[in-house]
Parts: structure tokens; sequence; C-alpha cells
């Protein structure tokens, strides 16, 4: 499309809005959206209802795009993003620019991630799955073996799920949001009880608590779950959420993308660390003095579960505020003072602050629960952030994270390889 500027003696290259979505590598509502931040201008057409935009200008956006958030390397050797989901600065973190704890304080885990995904809140909104989704999931989990682990089931739940979904290759946002909030109320369905006659309603905190302990539960610890999903709900561009966004990148379905999170957060430095935690807790409990148990776990070269924080030189927000919550748990108090313990001791020899994973492993252990109900609060908790940095990827150039191999192999061209014998790849006998 080929237009002439008034007064001009030049064409000007004009393209249609679906060219301009196509070059730059987003949908064509957020071809609008640029233009609404000033980054785009756009002209009517002539007796028509769609818009046309300066070819030049939208190149120029392309190019600046992907030399600002193109997977590109940053002076410190890291790769950099750009989001509007989660910012860690100074000791604390927030969403969408409103501090997280106090967000926490205020919100359900249903609420703030509804906050994520639209910067909308919704008093009261609360996630159901529906029935059919939920036999397909529980009828896949209860297949695998008894000894499977909490992040293996919902992995195996979220593939069930996909399965039996035949519109879940819609990427538009009101399509990944109706995912979105059958989704995490169907991976929590999917686990087994461990209560006998509990019924699935209320919060989804309250339908996670029967997953997880035996106990009845009283309010406040109630309160302390649900703040500890809402706490580890995002946090910026963990391994696992850089796991999501690049399935998102790659254009793969909202299921698929969380799929590749759960797949890594079974690492004990990610989503498994706070069942490191909780064993740790426990053995202090049971010798009832820290001193001895840190100094097994100095010897055995091993570094000491639930202390320390690559981005937080101080005490970790998130287990301040969990930390608040659980005082106010009686049963609690004694898990609390051997976390404090294990702090002081360790003071002694490296001054580490106490990081979300311990904070969490006082409420698995206070609770009943067994060690790996850390990693079953992680994963749901932060399913809801992955679905947010799903969303924000796919109005994005597709395969943008896709960064170059810097290769340290033989210099080509190399001769082919000779073949092994059988005879040569066999050990020799002792």
């Amino acid at each position: 499309m080929r237009d002439q500027e008034p007064g001009s003696g030049h064409p000007e290259r004009r393209l249609s809005t679906k060219e301009a979505a196509e070059l730059l590598g987003v949908k064509p509502e957020t071809v609008y959206a640029y233009v609404s931040r000033g980054q785009l201008s756009s002209r009517r057409v002539p007796g028509g209802r769609g818009s046309t935009f300066d070819a030049q200008e939208v190149e120029a956006l392309a190019r600046r795009n992907r030399r600002e958030s193109g997977g590109s390397p940053q002076p410190g050797g890291e790769l950099a993003v750009r989001t509007r989901i989660t910012l860690i600065e100074k000791d604390r973190y927030y969403f969408r620019g409103v501090d997280a704890t106090e967000l926490a304080a205020r919100n359900s885990y249903e609420e703030i991630a509804e906050w994520l995904w639209t910067g909308r809140l919704r008093p009261g909104i609360a996630f159901t799955a529906p029935e059919a989704s939920v036999a397909v999931a529980r009828r896949a989990v209860d297949a695998l073996p008894e000894h499977t682990g909490p992040t293996d089931r919902l992995r195996v739940a979220a593939i069930a799920a996909a399965a039996a979904d035949p519109l879940r290759f819609d990427l538009s946002e009101e399509a990944v949001l109706g995912t979105a909030r059958t989704l995490i109320p169907t991976l929590v369905a999917s686990l087994p009880t461990q209560r006998r006659g509990h019924r699935d309603e209320g919060p989804l905190a309250h339908r996670l608590w029967a997953r997880l302990s035996g106990r009845p539960a009283d309010e406040a610890s109630l309160r302390a779950l649900d703040v500890a999903l809402c706490l580890l709900v995002d946090h910026d561009l963990a391994a696992s959420t850089l796991a999501v966004r690049v399935a998102a990148s790659a254009r793969a379905h909202a299921y698929a993308a969380v799929s590749a999170g759960l797949g890594v957060i079974e690492g004990p430095l990610h989503g498994a660390a706070s069942g490191l935690a909780h064993r740790l807790l426990l053995e202090v409990l049971d010798r009832g003095d820290a001193a001895p148990v840190i100094a097994d776990e100095l010897r055995a070269g091993r570094r000491i579960a639930g202390l320390g924080h690559r981005l937080y030189p101080a005490e970790d927000p998130r287990a301040r505020a969990l930390f608040a919550l659980l005082a106010e748990i009686p049963h609690a108090v004694p898990a609390l003072a051997a976390a404090r313990d294990i702090v002081d001791t360790t003071a002694r020899h490296t001054p580490l602050h106490a990081n979300v994973d311990l904070a969490l492993a006082v409420l698995t252990v206070s609770s009943g629960m067994p060690s790996t109900a850390g990693e079953t609060i992680f994963a749901v908790a932060r399913t809801a952030g992955w679905i947010a940095h799903a969303l924000e990827e796919y109005g994005e150039r597709p395969l943008r994270m896709r960064p170059s191999g810097h290769y340290v192999g033989p210099t080509p061209p190399q001769p082919l390889p000779s073949p092994v014998s059988p005879e040569a790849s066999q050990p020799l006998a002792e």
C-alpha cells in the first residue's frame, strides 16, 4: 500500500494493521496499544474502518524492540527482558508497582492473581474448575505410582487438562485468562486429599490445605497458607519463569507453558528448596539445638537450607511477612524458635538472613505437612505468575527468546569420525 504525503514529491509506504503486526511480531491489538502509548502514529483509511501505519516508523520500532527486549545480554552478562509484572529493588518487591507484601496482607491469592493478569483487583473472586477437567486430571494422576512427588502429579494433571481442552491453542488474552482461572483449581483438585469427607469449596487456600495436612485447619493457619501463596505468586525472571517465557515465545499454549515451569522447579535450588529447610528444621527440633545440626551440615560441605538470597542482601521480605503471621499461631511457636536458632547459630560464622524457604518450612512443619508440601505450595502459587508472564510474552515478537550459542568446540571442518567397533566399546575385564 503506497500513499502520497500531502505537499511532498516522495511516496510514503503505508502498512495495514495486519502487515504492521507481522513486521513487529505482535498481535493486531498490540499495534493499537503502541499507538495509544505514542510509540506509533496511525492514519484512518479513507472511507474505511481500518488504519494504516508509516512503514519506516514501524520498522524503526521493530528494530528498537529487538535491541531493547529481544533477550539481549546486559553489560553484566545476564539476560534481560522487559516486563511490567514484578520489580525487585532494595530488599522489597512489587507487583505492577504495588508493594507485594502489602498486597498479600490485604488480598487473597485469587485476587492477587487477577491483579497480575489484568491490572485490576476483583474482590471476592474465587477460581472454580469444571468437573470434566478435574475428572480427567484425577484419572491421570491416580494412575501414577504411589511414591510420585507433587510436582510430577501437577505436571501430569496439567497435561491431562490440556488434552481435554480442544481450544487450548487459542492464545487470545480472554481465552488464556479463562484457562488460567480453571487450570489452577484443577491442579489443586487433582492432588489426593489428606482428610476424609473433605468438600472442595471456599477459597483456593482452603482446598489446598486438605491436600497438604490431615489436621483440621484454624483460621490463622489458613490465612498463613493463603499469604504464602500470595507472596510466592511471582518473583521476576526466576529459572522456571524464564522457561515459561521461552515456551510462550514459541507460542506454546498456556498449559504447555505451565508444564515448562513445573519441569524446572523440582531442582533443590528452586521450588524444592523448602523441602531441605523442612528436614533441617525437623532435625533441630528433634535434637533440641541447632548447633550440632549446623555443624554436621558444614562438615558435609552443604549450604544451610533456608538462609540467604542473592537478590536480598538483608532479610527476604517474603520471609519477614510470613514469619509475622506465623508468630500469631500458638502451635507454630516451637518451629519458629528452631528457625531462629538456625539463623542465630549460622550468623556466628556467616551473616545470612532467613529466606522464604525457611518461613515456608515453619508453616509446613508446624501444620503437620510432609516435607514436599512447600514444593506443592510453591508450584500452585507460581502458576499464576507463570500465566502472567505467558500473557505478556504472547504480546511480544515470536521466538525472541533465542540467544546465540558461543561455540567453543573444534574448529571446522574436521574429518569424519572413524566408526568404533562393538568390541572396542566393551569395558575391559578386571
